[in-house]
C-alpha cells in the first residue's frame, strides 16, 4: 500500500490514496508536491546543500493515473543551487515547480515559535474517511475543528509510503502536508463555494525532522474572487518555516 508505484525513472502510477476532496478522479496536490520533492532530492544532490524553498504552480488538476516528473538544474553553484521540475500526464504539463537549495553553515539562530501541543488521539472527521488523501493520513487538531470555518492548527502524519519500496524524508513529509493549509482553515462553506489553490510556496529556515508535521493555518478571502492561505509549519521541535497558497474562489 503506497501513494505511488515507480514505473521507470521519473514515471509513476498514482494510487487512489492520492485522491483530493474536489474530484475522486484527480489528485490532492499534497502527494504531488511530495513526489516533486522526492524527484528533486535525486537531482544533482550535493552534501551540505539543503532544500530551502519550493514553489509549485498548478496549471490543471493532476489525474489519478500515470504521471511523469521531469527535473533539471537551472543554476548550479557552490553555495546555492536552483532546480526545476514539471509534472506531465498524457503529454500535458499539469504543474511546474522551482526549488532553491542553500549550503549549510553555522549561523546564530534567532528564537523560533514553539509548536502547538500534539494531541494524544486522532481527530475524527471527513478528513480521515472522505477521500483517498484523507484516509492515507492521520490528523490531530490542536486548535479549531475540521468542519468549522476559521483558523486551525493541526498535526498530520502519513500512514503509508509515498513511493512503494522507497524511503520518504522529513522534508517530503512536510511537502505532503503543506498543501493542506487551505483545507483545514477554510473561510467559506465547502458545500457552497470552491476555494482551490493555484500555487503553493514553501519556505524553510531549517530542515524538518520526524514523522509529524503541524500546520497553523489561516485563510482570508478578498472581495473579488481570490483568497490567500498562510500557514506556519512546525515539527515537534518547533517552527521550521511557512507555506502560502493563492486561492481561486467561486460559487459552486
Amino acid at each position: 500500500m503506497s501513494m505511488y508505484t515507480r514505473l521507470a525513472p521519473g514515471r509513476y502510477q498514482a494510487a487512489e490514496h492520492t485522491q483530493g476532496p474536489w474530484d475522486p478522479a484527480t489528485q490532492h496536490m499534497g502527494p504531488v508536491t511530495a513526489l516533486i520533492a522526492h524527484e528533486l532530492a535525486m537531482t544533482a544532490p550535493r552534501p551540505g546543500l539543503e532544500l530551502s524553498r519550493l514553489a509549485v504552480d498548478v496549471f490543471a488538476p493532476v489525474p489519478v493515473g500515470e504521471l511523469e516528473v521531469r527535473t533539471d538544474v537551472v543554476r548550479d553553484g557552490k553555495r546555492v543551487q536552483c532546480l526545476s521540475a514539471a509534472v506531465f500526464c498524457g503529454g500535458r504539463e499539469h504543474a511546474r515547480a522551482s526549488a532553491w537549495r542553500i549550503r549549510e553553515a553555522a549561523t546564530p539562530a534567532t528564537p523560533a515559535q514553539a509548536p502547538p501541543p500534539l494531541p494524544d488521539a486522532p481527530t475524527d472527521s471527513w478528513l480521515s474517511t472522505g477521500f483517498g488523501y484523507g484516509r492515507a493520513t492521520e490528523w490531530r487538531f490542536a486548535r479549531g475543528t475540521p468542519m468549522a470555518v476559521g483558523p486551525a492548527a493541526a498535526w498530520g502524519r502519513l500512514r503509508m509510503p509515498l513511493v512503494e519500496g522507497e524511503e520518504i524524508t522529513a522534508t517530503e513529509r512536510l511537502a505532503l502536508f503543506a498543501d493542506s493549509g487551505n483545507g483545514i482553515s477554510f473561510a467559506l462553506d465547502f458545500d457552497t463555494h470552491l476555494f482551490v489553490n493555484v500555487d503553493l510556496t514553501i519556505s524553510l529556515f531549517r530542515s524538518p525532522a520526524g514523522e509529524w508535521i503541524c500546520l497553523d493555518a489561516e485563510t482570508v478571502i478578498g472581495p473579488s474572487g481570490r483568497g490567500l492561505t498562510r500557514s506556519i509549519l512546525y515539527d515537534q521541535s518547533g517552527e521550521v518555516g511557512t507555506a502560502t497558497q493563492t486561492l481561486f474562489v467561486a460559487p459552486r
